[in-house]
């Protein structure tokens, strides 16, 4: 009998409701707090930026929230996504190991990032709102808000991160294709992105000041809301439909993970099949949860646990996360989508609690694992997932090496299709391994706001 190799759940089976971590972990995650008080924010302070319906499922204690069917409509011209077992990859390493990856560069825009902005673009549509602001790195998250928009008639501004707007033209091109208009971050266009330009008129721009220009569009503007593509409770919440499917994709597998990784940036892909699997660990399970950080961009194994702004031009809410500084600036990567100075709230607080693991890795021994990858299962990972190929391929060697037979489970977050210029410059030995300034994280560090 042939050996499956995909774990396909039929449309009827989709997932009618997302997960809320935050409804069973043993100690809440602390609250945003308004920068000019110090105070516990409230739904009249998110107003301006957020529609309400989303600014509910922000601070939801709800264990379940209901996903609606115009949502789940969309949702099935690509979900459930396909479970995959890894056998060619198990082979290539000799490893007893079982290896599993959730892909989800099936969506239309290539990741996982539509899971979220599908259910943004309703809400906002829901409530009235004619144009949408937003931030994006790699350009995953700008192409994924733009196809929302599209399919709800939003009109859509992206500030994408400089060096990332110069690296990956096709995904602006994306971007534009689906109707959106995008814009090299820093800009001429905000204040925020003024006030960069004439400290460093050549900066490659940062997540941090991407989301600050996109913040102060939206707060600007009466018809205009801000949707964000990670970080947010909210944005958690959405993706966990991935780890909802794979639960019954694994048991159509006749397994379960010992261990589960995915990559981390902002940390929105690692919530969405990790946390379901954290609950499942809060009732007796024994699953090792491990994410992957580039080591250029260490938030969760260098940077502290405090309260910090999510935007370098600190228009936002303080959040308690795991920073590097809200002015710190990562050195160039290809894994834009990764080059983020904090990380998820929710996130932050799961590693703090031990519910997890991190480490992390430099970019050219992720594209290796990548290209080992792609040359065993044909499929070329975006360089933000190739963090999680690699701490899974590590996990599977480990087993080789102790000669035990443990099942992996990996997020695929995105194919890698739009970033093939980074695959060239790693052929041609152009990809370098940058580190952080120290001086520059310490300084950094040391303008963290102070909170009582």
């Amino acid at each position: 009998m042939t050996e499956s190799t995909k774990y396909l759940l039929s449309e009827d089976r989709l997932p009618k409701a997302w997960y809320n971590l935050n409804a069973d972990l043993p100690v809440p995650t602390p609250p945003p707090l308004h920068p000019g008080t110090g105070q516990p924010i409230g739904p009249d302070d998110l107003a301006p930026i957020f529609p309400m319906a989303v600014i509910a499922q922000e601070v939801t204690t709800e264990r379940w929230v209901e996903i609606p069917e115009p949502v789940r409509e969309i949702y099935r011209l690509w979900r459930p996504s396909p479970l995959i077992r890894a056998r060619r990859l198990e082979r290539a390493l000799g490893t007893p190991a079982k290896i599993y990856f959730k892909y989800e560069g099936v969506s239309p825009a290539g990741s996982h990032k539509p899971n979220t902005s599908v259910p943004q673009a309703f809400y906002n549509k829901q409530e009235g709102v004619k144009r949408l602001a937003t931030e994006t790195g790699a350009g995953q998250w700008g192409s994924s808000l733009a196809f929302a928009g599209s399919l709800f008639g939003l009109e859509v501004e992206v500030f994408m991160v400089k060096i990332s707007y110069e690296q990956k033209p096709y995904r602006r091109a994306l971007m534009e294709t689906y109707g959106a208009k995008c814009i090299a971050s820093p800009s001429s266009l905000t204040h925020a992105g003024r006030s960069i330009l004439e400290k460093d008129p050549h900066s490659n721009g940062s997540l941090g000041i991407a989301i600050s220009e996109a913040v102060e569009v939206a707060a600007s503007r009466d018809d205009t809301k801000y949707a964000l593509g990670s970080v947010l409770n909210h944005v958690c919440l959405h993706q966990t439909i991935i780890g909802e499917e794979a639960m019954m994709q694994m048991e159509m597998a006749g397994d379960q993970p010992d261990i589960v990784i995915a990559c981390t940036g902002g940390g929105s892909n690692f919530a969405g099949l990790a946390f379901p699997y954290i609950r499942e660990n809060l009732k007796g399970g024994k699953v090792r949860v491990i994410g992957v950080e580039p080591a250029s961009c260490p938030t969760l194994t260098k940077g502290l646990y405090a309260y910090d702004f999510g935007d370098t031009g600190k228009l936002t809410p303080l959040v308690k996360m795991h920073t590097l500084g809200a002015t710190f600036m990562p050195p160039g990567s290809h894994a834009g989508g990764l080059r983020y100075h904090g990380m998820a709230p929710m996130v932050s607080h799961v590693k703090e609690l031990g519910l997890m693991e991190a480490r992390s890795y430099h970019q050219t021994e992720c594209f290796a694992a990548a290209v080992q990858f792609a040359r065993a299962e044909g499929i070329v990972p975006a360089p933000e997932s190739s963090h999680a190929v690699k701490a899974a391929i590590d996990e599977a060697l480990r087993c080789k090496a102790e000669g035990k037979s443990e099942s992996i489970l990996f997020n695929l977050s995105g194919h890698g299709h739009f970033d093939m210029q980074s695959y060239t410059d790693y052929f041609a030995g152009k990809l370098k391994d940058n580190t952080y300034d120290q001086a520059a994280l310490d300084a950094a560090l040391a303008e963290l706001p102070k909170v009582g």
